[in-house]
């Protein structure tokens, strides 16, 4: 059965955007990462839209929805999803988040607890923790995570050479450094070459001071739905240098783990039919 994917754009958040809309039945939004867009997904959507309507925005600052000067601290990139429910007349979700997307989803559980089922966060370590036990050790496998907050001079130095960027960061990022390639790599290249693409994904970055004082305030607060944390096993920042089952404990009360084997950061379109049986087997009962 071939699925049918097709793109809309909205107004919503007072910004367009993009999503990606597949299958029918009870609502799965996919949030993708950086530096990455909602094709990220694509191996993900035609298996889920088998069995639950698919929704796959492109953030703020990412793809084909807008990339304004600002807005991009989790809790207003959440209401950014909030908005595109409401005006699809969405009332709950089950979501999925991967990287910057694990981290506008935690941030929608959090302020939106009535509206998620159960939640998937992908190989991430939440941003306070990440700022809690920053180290030199940490400060190296994250060093974007502070010349993405650099005002222009990421955009200056790497405007021209999206392909060299983007090949540094799913090289190191992969376990099979060649794992985006081909028509994939082309797709990201083209979409960092756009106007403002590049200063959106940074502008995410530099709402780090406003994620973490956000974070705090809520932070013995546990997110009660039912949570899956899935990561790469082999990746150096994530699987390798945290106790990922002991981080996302502090978060979720209620958690299931799925360390994913032979994946770096991208495990979704590293091991798509591992990650793919791990979503199904999570999603299953989830009916809207």
């Amino acid at each position: 059965m071939s699925i049918d994917i097709k793109h809309h754009t909205v107004q919503a958040n007072g910004i367009r955007q993009h999503y990606l809309d597949a299958g029918k039945g009870a609502p799965v939004v996919l949030l993708h990462g950086f530096p990455e867009t909602n094709f990220a997904w694509r191996f993900q959507i035609p298996e889920l839209a088998r069995h639950y309507r698919v929704i796959a925005p492109d953030l703020r600052g990412y793809g084909e929805t807008d990339k304004p000067a600002g807005g991009y601290d989790k809790r207003n990139m959440a209401r950014d999803l909030l908005e595109l429910l409401r005006t699809l007349g969405i009332e709950k979700i089950a979501l999925v988040g991967h990287d910057r997307g694990a981290r506008v989803a935690t941030r929608f559980a959090k302020d939106y607890p009535e509206l998620v089922d159960r939640l998937v966060v992908m190989d991430n370590v939440p941003t306070r923790i990440v700022a809690r036990e920053f180290s030199p050790a940490v400060a190296k496998s994250y060093w974007f995570f502070i010349f993405n907050q650099v005002p222009d001079l990421p955009e200056a130095l790497i405007s021209g050479r999206e392909d060299l960027w983007l090949r540094h960061l799913f090289s190191d990022w992969c376990y099979n450094p060649l794992a985006i390639d081909g028509k994939a790599f082309d797709t990201y290249v083209q979409a960092y070459r756009r106007p403002g693409a590049l200063r959106g994904a940074m502008s995410d970055y530099r709402a780090i001071n406003e994620d973490v004082e956000q974070d705090k305030v809520d932070a013995d607060i546990k997110i009660a739905c039912p949570t899956l944390a899935l990561w790469g096993e082999d990746f150096h920042a994530v699987g390798k240098m945290f106790d990922m089952a002991k981080i996302w404990s502090e978060m979720a009360s209620n958690l299931r783990t799925a360390p994913i084997a032979q994946a770096g950061h991208l495990p979704q379109e590293e091991q798509p039919e591992r990650v793919n049986e791990a979503l199904l087997d999570f999603l299953l009962g989830w009916k809207g």
